[in-house]
């Protein structure tokens, strides 16, 4: 994930033009790597066991803020 998720982002922005593509990760991924995937462009984090309402909660609730 600390690979895969900031080149996924950053092909959408450089190669595709697409910045507006929110990129959520989720699975299983240390809660010591969360900051570093949203200060790679990561719009939220979800670790192992996050039930599915919860995390779409969690994302409906950051996208009604921004």
């Amino acid at each position: 994930h600390k690979t895969l998720v900031p080149e996924v982002i950053q092909e959408l922005r450089e190669t595709y033009n697409r910045p507006d593509i929110l990129v959520v990760a989720g699975g299983v991924i240390p809660p010591n790597d969360f900051e570093f995937l949203k200060q790679a462009g990561c719009f939220d984090v979800y670790g192992p066991g996050t039930k599915i309402p919860v995390a779409a909660k969690g994302i409906i609730d950051e996208l009604m803020q921004s």
